[in-house]
This record gives C-alpha cells, structure tokens and sequence, in this order.
C-alpha cells in the first residue's frame, strides 16, 4: 500500500464526521407584523363600528320594519348585528372594499369573494358571488346589493411596499438578537474511535438526547462517554438587539396603519395625556365619515326617491365620543337661546325626538338684548331694548 493511499486511510473517519447533522434555528420572514398592525388598527374601527344603532325613520317618527330589524337584530341565521358590522367594517377596510346581498329569504350576508363587471351608463354587475362555501348562480345588479368602497389608495400602496421593509428589517433584528444570544457548542471525538455507519447513528443518536435535555429540562444530567468532550463556546449571554428595539419596530409599523386609517397614534398607544382629544379627532377624520359612507348607501339602496322626498331617511348613529353632560348642557344652551327645539335637542343627544306639538316649538329663557348705536354718532352712547 503506498504512502497516499495509508494517509487517506488514516483520515477516513475525518470525512466521516461530516455526516452528523447541525441542530440550529432557521429564520423565517416574520410577515405576522403585517397582520399585527393591520389587526389592531383596522378592529379598532370595526368594534367601534359594531355599537352603530340604525334609525329609520318617517316624517320624523321613528319607524320599526323588517329593515329596522335587519339592520339593528340579526341580519341573517347566523350574525348578530354587532358580528355583522364588524365584519363589514373590517372588509371593507382590508379589502377596500364590500358586498351584501340581501337573498330571497331576506337575509343581508357578506360576500367572501366576487366579480364585478364594470358598465359606463348601466348599472355594474356582480357575479360568481361567493359566501362561505357557496356560489350563486344568479348575478346581482348594482342597485340589488350594498356595495361600499373605501378608496384608501396611500395604505394599499403601504401594504404592498413599505411593509416589505418594515417586515425585513424586523426578520433581521430578531435574527440578529437570536444569534447574539445562542447557544453554541461542539462535540468532539478521538479520530481512532471506530466510524463507521452503525456507530455514528449512535452517536448521532445520543447527542441529540442530549441536547434535547439540554434544552428542555431546567436539570440536566447526561453520560460522560470515554473519547467524546462537549463543549460550550457562548452561553447566550452576548446581547445583542434588546426587546425594546425590536418593539419599536412593530410600534413604528402599528402607527403608521394608523396614521394611514385616519386614527390617532395616542389612541393605539393607549396615551391617556391626550385621549380626549385623540378621541374628537378619531371621531371627525375617520368614524363619522365612515359611518356617512354606510349611511349614504342605506339611503341610495333600501329607500326609494318619493318615499326619501317625503321624509323616509335612515341614520347611522355611532357611539358618543363626548360624555352626556357635556351634550345635554349643549343642548340645553341651544333650546334656552331658540336655535333649537326641545326634539332637535334630544336628537342631538342619542335620542328619539317625542313628536309632541310642546317639544318641536322653540323657546327663549334667556333675556337677550340688542345694542343700538344713537344718532349723534357719540362713542359709547348706547341704548339698549329687550327682545
């Protein structure tokens, strides 16, 4: 035998150890910062949504139908109100868009999936309109079905592009962080030691028990094998990206979802120093025109043009952002002065105006007075006449 062909000989069982497999953590990108921020700020408007109360009313009597017990009951066999509207809002927001269809049993279900074919001068058509596992076969006029879109070009754009960024940079701070804190060691054997097959998948068996107690079992007791060393290179105390830093990533990304939707960053912060405020200003730029897009669509597809002309109308009424008091006491400085009746104020406050001839007359308890100037045109010389 030559020379070359012992030295290969003698380091066969060095190739050999490369057959043993490397235990270790893969890092995936984490695409739930996504769905996180998009959860928490597209729910925050659907449960707010979900307490809407529907008002149908006639000649400004509040009236009680089918669509009165649709809107505000049970929708369908499956949905209370308050799941229905939730739903709704949160479609139409993810989506950017939403479809009801109201069936032949008079129930109002949310379309899974749909095909909408566009006309110039006739009203869309929705076909292939899906519902949980079921596709009808009929096709829906645009004046048939509730349709609402929510035109919110910037966080589409958002979703599909600085997301990517914000998701990448997030994968490698965690990745990062988790190297910096590893645990890495090596196994190490005498090379006379006999390699073969059967003997490394021994081997190999028994290392993985022990790193599997290792790494489950807070006490850990394992074999000293003659001619086999463990031994620890880091201990996972090296650092790296504290969780503070990596939260702020998922925060920074939450705040502009929401900046986007229209809601203030004190509200998702849970900032209490500026809630009152953060409220108004939810209520103004995102609830209270959400709400008139529901409401404008109600009244384009349940009440026809006579009966809206005659005083038939629904309205949305969301959830009081400002407290009792302060509306009654606005109220009542409306009716004191005239500008209101005793029924347009209790609408203003949540409630159902009564319709009796004494609370739709105006009254003034205040003594109100008016400044005239005298005619010698003298600075300061005025007279004053109660009204």
């Amino acid at each position: 035998m030559s020379f070359l062909s012992k030295v290969f000989q003698r380091n066969k069982s060095l190739d050999s150890s490369y057959d043993f497999n490397f235990d270790g953590i893969e890092i995936e990108q984490r695409a739930y910062l996504k769905s996180m921020a998009l959860e928490i700020c597209i729910g925050f408007i659907a449960r707010t949504v979900a307490q809407s109360v529907f008002r149908i009313s006639e000649d400004g009597k509040r009236v009680y139908d089918d669509w009165d017990y649709l809107l505000n009951v049970r929708p369908n066999t499956d949905q209370s109100a308050a799941d229905f509207w939730q739903r709704f809002a949160y479609r139409a927001i993810f989506d950017n868009e939403v479809l009801v269809i109201k069936t032949d049993s008079n129930d109002l279900l949310i379309a899974d999936s749909f095909t909408r074919k566009e006309y110039a001068v006739l009203p869309d058509v929705f076909s292939d309109v899906t519902v949980k596992d079921y596709t009808f076969k009929r096709t829906f006029n645009m004046d048939e079905v509730i349709h609402i879109t929510y035109n919110n070009e910037k966080l589409d754009k958002f979703m599909k592009g600085m997301f990517e960024d914000y998701t990448e940079l997030f994968s490698r701070m965690i990745q990062t962080s988790m190297y910096s804190n590893q645990i890495r060691a090596l196994a190490g054997m005498e090379s006379s030691q006999d390699l073969s097959p059967e003997k490394l998948a021994k081997l190999q068996s028994f290392i993985d028990k022990m790193f599997n107690a290792f790494k489950t079992k807070a006490f850990a007791i394992v074999p000293k094998l003659k001619g086999f060393d463990y031994t620890e290179l880091t201990n996972g105390a090296n650092g790296g990206r504290s969780i503070e830093d990596i939260t702020k990533i998922s925060d920074k990304a939450v705040e502009h979802v929401a900046q986007l939707l229209g809601i203030p960053v004190a509200l998702v912060r849970g900032d209490m120093s500026e809630y009152e405020t953060a409220l108004k200003a939810y209520d103004k730029f995102c609830y209270s025109p959400f709400l008139k897009k529901i409401s404008d669509e109600l009244n384009n597809k349940t009440i026809e043009k006579e009966d809206y002309q005659n005083g038939r109308k629904i309205q949305v009424r969301g959830i009081t952002m400002e407290s009792p008091l302060d509306l009654l006491a606005k109220a009542d400085k409306g009716v004191a002065s005239g500008i209101i009746n005793p029924d347009e104020g209790r609408e203003m406050i949540g409630l159902e105006p009564t319709g009796l001839p004494e609370m739709q007359a105006y009254y003034i308890t205040k003594n109100y007075e008016k400044a005239e100037h005298s005619k010698g045109g003298e600075k300061g010389n005025e007279s004053k006449t109660s009204v």
